[in-house]
């Protein structure tokens, strides 16, 4: 029996009258990745680069978010081709590559994440659960139809050259992270400092020169409106284990009077 995949983030972006608001999961629980799931926030975001997951706890939160209405988007943990393939075969519609900081480096994504003549992954479809074991019709022929291929900007290297890495052909959105720009340009811990932030709006200008949607994070919900009002089109704001830390130690807070709130700088 023939079966249809989900929509990928480009397709919901496309559709989307509204920036799409995602949450992060980075605790490698398919527990607290079905929680994320069915919030009613638009996508999830699946943590391979700061979160102790490999394949098998990746397939394991494909299958938890699978039974709702979100988009899951999978960060894998480098540009590295055989992860791409790898992810990509386990059902990852759409993925994040982190670091990618000029158009050549976007390009080799690109060509990882599509099959020959447009690129090089390795063609395992028959064996994988990317085309549902060949019970998707054409997925060979039309494969770029089912897959979404999103990079990070994190260097000021990559804000400068925001505008040729959107334009790469097969690449489908740019994600910003303001966390290792400000480290990349001296102000470790100080995502929201007035340079970084224009930085950031700096890279936007560029994702949408070349027509494509630039995302970003920001747990602070004045910093997200504002990032949204100023074009961001999917931002990740907030993230499962920042949510229990904070919501433990309130309870700490609450219970403990002599305990220690100490101001964080992150997340």
């Amino acid at each position: 029996m023939p079966l249809r995949l989900s929509p990928t983030l480009r397709d919901r972006l496309a559709a989307a009258a509204r920036p799409l608001f995602g949450g992060w999961v980075c605790s490698g629980s398919p527990v607290m990745a079905e929680i994320m799931a069915g919030s009613g926030l638009d996508w999830v975001l699946i943590d391979m680069e700061h979160a102790p997951n490999g394949l098998e706890s990746t397939l394991a939160q494909l299958y938890a978010v699978s039974a709702y209405p979100v988009t899951p988007v999978v960060r894998v943990p480098a540009a590295d081709p055989v992860t791409i393939k790898q992810v990509l075969d386990l059902g990852a519609q759409t993925i994040l590559v982190p670091m990618v900081s000029t158009a050549g480096e976007a390009r080799a994504v690109a060509e990882a994440a599509q099959y020959p003549p447009a690129g090089r992954r390795g063609v395992g479809s028959a064996l994988a659960r990317s085309a549902r074991w060949n019970r998707v019709d054409g997925y060979l022929q039309n494969a770029a139809d089912h897959v979404s291929v999103l990079v990070q900007i994190e260097t000021a290297e990559g804000v400068a050259a925001a505008e040729a890495i959107a334009a790469t052909p097969g690449i489908d959105g740019v994600f910003v992270g303001p966390s290792d720009l400000a480290a990349s340009m001296g102000l470790l811990g100080q995502q929201t400092h007035p340079d970084v932030v224009a930085a950031v709006h700096r890279a936007f200008a560029g994702v949408a020169a070349a027509g494509k949607p630039a995302g970003v994070n920001a747990f602070d919900p004045q910093v997200a409106r504002a990032y949204a009002e100023a074009g961001a089109r999917f931002l990740l704001v907030g993230a499962d284990v920042a949510l229990v830390a904070r919501a433990s130690e309130s309870l700490a807070t609450t219970f403990i009077h002599d305990n220690d709130d100490a101001t964080r700088t992150s997340y």
